[in-house]
């Protein structure tokens, strides 16, 4: 199941990150054309649209990363550390993870969305509820809770 999650995941961050390149690209290409007069005025929605999809990436970023490993992490103690130890040591930062992410991205990040919608915000330019952009908090922080819970459970 993990590697399907993983490969899903690659695919989503993948799509992101074109859309955010050729959203950028018609964003700079559209200022040159207004600035030429070739379009009446630049395009105003792709900033925000820019700033959105980055938002996206960075949480669905820093979920592949928990779940490959590659977070950021100090690892001066687990190195002077040998087998069980170290082992117990990694079993304790996980649990530390799936408690931070749970409370923190699931549960603070679901009560934003509820908020978000309840409230009926929406973005300025492009009018979409804020609750479409924040929902991906609670879904990263699942993720992390998953990879975390995994690692625990595969060192046995």
């Amino acid at each position: 199941m993990r590697k399907t999650i993983d490969n899903i995941l690659e695919k989503v961050l993948i799509i992101l990150m074109v859309l955010m390149v050729v959203n950028v690209t018609w964003q700079v290409l559209s200022r040159y054309l207004a600035k030429w007069g070739v379009i009446s005025q630049a395009s105003t929605a792709t900033e925000e649209l820019a700033r959105f999809l980055l938002i996206w990436l960075g949480l669905l970023g820093a979920s592949y990363a928990s779940g490959k490993g590659m977070h950021l992490a100090i690892d001066l103690l687990p190195q002077r550390l040998e087998g069980k130890k170290q082992q117990l040591l990694k079993r304790l930062i996980n649990v530390l993870i799936v408690i931070f992410a749970f409370l923190a991205m699931v549960i603070g990040g679901g009560r934003l969305v509820y908020l978000t919608f309840a409230l009926e915000q929406s973005s300025a330019a492009i009018g979409i509820p804020l609750g479409i952009v924040y929902i991906i908090l609670p879904i990263s922080g699942v993720l992390i809770v998953y990879y975390a819970l995994s690692d625990i459970f595969q060192a046995d």
